[in-house]
């Protein structure tokens, strides 16, 4: 079986001269959870948004789920989720939640008449996949709270449910945890596993920590310094799912050695 994502010695020069990447090559699995480790600057935040279709390589090849689909619903197959839950202030987490919908045309019903006047209405069916979408993430009973109102962990479960309503095949996430603390960050890491096993996703996760990228991974993928480019592709071994034993295990800590051993090697390479 093909690979659901495959980048084949792509490089990205930007316009102002920043040469990001070079000789990236990299094959994902359907249904892998891989995690991009390096140091800012390397083009993980760059191969994220090359996979999505929102920048161009400058070289080499990027095969995307949609070409290999067959289905034809080219975006639909991807959810984004940026480190920031970049959601609008002004709308409630349902409208958040449902905005990618209506962006593929999924307009609302007409308006009725009832005892409040005139109100559009969401169609029944767009409507079950919003609240499909917040009970996944734990939000049911808040569909009608703003942002505002919410905690930044309850923001990015917003972001993640946004990000899941076109039930896509593959989810592409920056950082999305990085601003958040330890307690939280470790409780959607939790949630994150179990969307993924229970939905059959396919993960790509850029992340800064060692220890984050192989509580989550099936591999982690370790980057050099700019320009970016693969050196050394890590697959974590245990067996999920993965809880705080796990994390407490003697093989959580040798995979962690071994991850951030990678990372250095790549820094040091960098300085040589």
């Amino acid at each position: 079986m093909p690979p659901l994502i495959e980048l084949s010695n792509v490089g990205k020069t930007f316009a102002n001269g920043t040469h990001a990447l070079t000789g990236m090559s990299l094959a994902i699995a359907e249904g892998e959870f891989v995690s991009l480790l390096g140091p800012s600057g390397c083009g993980k935040s760059t191969v994220l948004r090359m996979i999505a279709g929102l920048a161009a390589p400058s070289s080499g090849k990027i095969l995307r789920p949609s070409a290999t689909s067959g289905q034809g619903r080219g975006a639909r197959d991807l959810g984004f989720v940026f480190q920031e839950p970049t959601l609008m202030p002004w709308a409630t987490v349902f409208d958040n939640v449902l905005l990618p919908l209506k962006l593929q045309g999924h307009a609302r019903a007409p308006a009725r008449v009832g005892a409040e006047g005139a109100r559009p209405l969401v169609e029944a069916s767009k409507q079950a996949r919003v609240e499909e979408a917040l009970a996944l993430v734990g939000l049911e009973k808040f569909a009608r709270s703003y942002p505002r109102e919410l905690s930044g962990g309850m923001k990015m479960r917003v972001s993640i449910a946004r990000a899941l309503i076109t039930r896509p095949r593959l989810l592409l996430m920056d950082e999305p945890f990085a601003a958040l603390d330890e307690m939280t960050r470790m409780r959607l890491n939790d949630d994150l596993l179990r969307l993924w096993r229970t939905h059959a996703l396919t993960i790509v996760f850029v992340t800064h920590s060692v220890y984050e990228s192989v509580y989550l991974s099936s591999r982690v993928v370790v980057m050099a310094a700019r320009p970016g480019r693969v050196v050394a592709d890590e697959p974590i071994a245990a067996a999920y799912p993965r809880d705080e034993e796990f994390r407490l295990s003697p093989d959580y800590a040798a995979a962690c050695r071994r991850v951030s051993q990678a990372l250095h090697g790549s820094a040091a390479e960098a300085a040589a």
